[in-house]
């Protein structure tokens, strides 16, 4: 595949004004065009930067979707979404993670497929989201519920820089300090466990305060030897009840818990991240003048995904952009993004969204919970063309509508070189290590020019030249290698394919295997 350059359009792009905080975030990117060629275009400069990807891709479900064609063959679904995961495995950090939405008809299989691509050590979790609290009462069952994969590139790593979640106020509530204990507000659990593994130490009558005696559950141990019980008596971290004749309870502070926060827990309520009813009634208000998408996600169910894999500052992805929910939720929680969306509602949708968020008119989502304010922006950026083209006699040449510039920047990421034009060397385009560099021309090069070239470079510099012809044999100058071009990247991919997307139409053919048809095509 094509490792295309990206073209900024300023006239799409978008800042704000001025600052609001330090923190704000301006160099975040919309691209518009195939997925899987922007993925590709990605590589070269954030392989291994991209700390939390998520997507949302169309579901193959067979349904028609007003902005997406949602129903692919389903062993072509899954090659092409291979293509996506391998590219997006590459473009994560070592500690990060892969976040995907999907349903029934394709979460399994999916599952499968992400376990090749990643390694079944990389599963994290199999996020079950409530997605609707409604009854669906014209279907044998109401299906309310989607799923979101998890995956990391190293597991041990990502655990060691996964978030908790904080403490929601349900779970504030359950702190009381009947007792006005120093420490703050505490909640108790059981002073009992399960006799299974029990040692003798842990079977003992226990003189409560009241003075009664009571020996543990049948079937059950105290959960501390008995010295040890003493000591956490008199530390204080015993409750027997207001008047002290209650079974022992172990209290837990709040202070203890609030810097940890809360394990994320694999069953997500709607009420707790929002369901995609939630979402659209958001969107009809934010977005009145276009119409919405059939099953948006939920600003609160990103802020969870972002949260869990990120800190402020990381790079978010998303390939399958829809109306912009990931790009509007990390910029308000000051996460770099970068999303990607072929569709026309790049436009409609995602454009004018984040226009409001930047300036501080999306008062929905979560706008409040994270304290935003507006700030930041985002560039515009679109695919080149294919580099190369055939002309009227079938031969591949490059594309017209390649200037100098693009011409180079396109040809050092074909060749591996980081683009960097200098100033003031001419033949300095780019570089691959400090010593090693190549230019990029259309010129026809003679050997005097060569020659002259080879001594700019200097015996301590190697330069790679891409011309399109030269009169002079390669080999002659020791510091510079000479190359051909178009003849020299003819081979290193596929030209002028524009559409790779999850789209039927837009499938080749498979030929029949040979002898195949033999079955079929004999006369009765």
């Amino acid at each position: 595949m094509e490792p295309r350059i990206l073209l900024e359009d300023p006239a799409r792009s978008y800042h704000a004004a001025h600052r609001v905080t330090e923190r704000d975030c301006f160099d975040n990117r919309l691209i518009f065009g195939d997925n899987l060629l922007a993925l590709k275009a990605l590589e070269a400069e954030f392989t291994g930067k991209v700390k939390c990807c998520f997507i949302d891709p169309p579901y193959n479900t067979g349904s028609a979707f007003t902005h997406y064609d949602d129903g692919v063959e389903h062993s072509i679904w899954l090659s092409l979404m291979r293509d996506r995961l391998e590219i997006i495995r590459r473009l994560l950090s070592e500690d990060g993670s892969l976040w995907i939405t999907i349903d029934d008809n394709e979460c399994h299989y999916l599952k499968v497929l992400c376990d090749e691509v990643f390694g079944r050590a990389c599963f994290l979790a199999n996020v079950v989201w409530e997605k609707r609290t409604s009854r669906e009462n014209r279907r044998v069952f109401s299906f309310n519920h989607d799923h979101v994969l998890v995956y990391a590139k190293s597991k041990p790593l990502f655990e060691k820089v996964r978030n908790a979640l904080g403490l929601s106020n349900e779970v504030l509530a359950r702190y009381k300090n009947p007792d006005h204990d120093p420490r703050g507000p505490w909640q108790s659990v059981s002073a009992n466990a399960q006799a299974g593994h029990a040692t003798a130490s842990q079977f003992y009558q226990l003189i409560l305060p009241s003075g009664r005696a009571i020996d543990p559950p049948k079937g059950r141990c105290w959960l501390y030897t008995k010295h040890r019980m003493r000591e956490e008596i008199s530390a204080g971290n015993i409750w027997f009840g207001t008047n002290g004749d209650n079974a022992p309870r172990i209290k837990k502070f709040l202070r203890d818990y609030e810097e940890k926060g809360l394990t994320p827990e694999t069953i997500w309520p709607g009420a707790e991240v929002g369901t995609n009813d939630d979402a659209k009634k958001g969107l009809l208000t934010l977005l009145s003048d276009v119409s919405v998408f059939d099953n948006p996600k939920p600003e609160p169910l990103l802020e969870r995904v972002i949260h869990i894999a990120t800190n402020p500052g990381d790079l978010v992805l998303d390939s399958f952009a829809g109306s912009g929910t990931t790009g509007a939720v990390a910029h308000k929680m000051r996460r770099r993004w970068i999303m990607v969306e072929l569709g026309e509602h790049c436009h409609t949708h995602i454009i004018p969204r984040l226009k409001k968020v930047i300036d501080n008119d999306d008062p929905g989502g979560i706008t409040k919970a994270a304290g935003w304010k507006g700030g930041g922006g985002f560039r515009y950026y679109r695919l080149a063309p294919s580099l190369l083209e055939k002309d009227t006699w079938g031969n591949w040449v490059i594309n017209r509508d390649y200037n100098a510039a693009m011409l180079a920047e396109a040809l050092c990421k074909l060749e591996g070189f980081t683009y960097a034009p200098s100033d003031s060397l001419y033949w300095q385009h780019g570089h691959s290590t400090e010593r090693d560099f190549v230019y990029v021309t259309t010129a026809s090069l003679t050997h005097e020019q060569l020659v002259q070239l080879s001594d700019e470079v200097g015996p301590e510099r190697s330069l790679l030249v891409l011309c399109t012809s030269f009169r002079a044999k390669a080999d002659l100058y020791p510091n510079l290698t000479v190359k051909k071009i178009p003849r020299q990247v003819l081979s290193r991919c596929e030209w002028g394919h524009d559409d790779y997307s999850l789209r039927v139409e837009n499938l080749p053919s498979a030929p029949p295997a040979p002898g195949q048809m033999n079955l079929f095509d004999h006369e009765e």
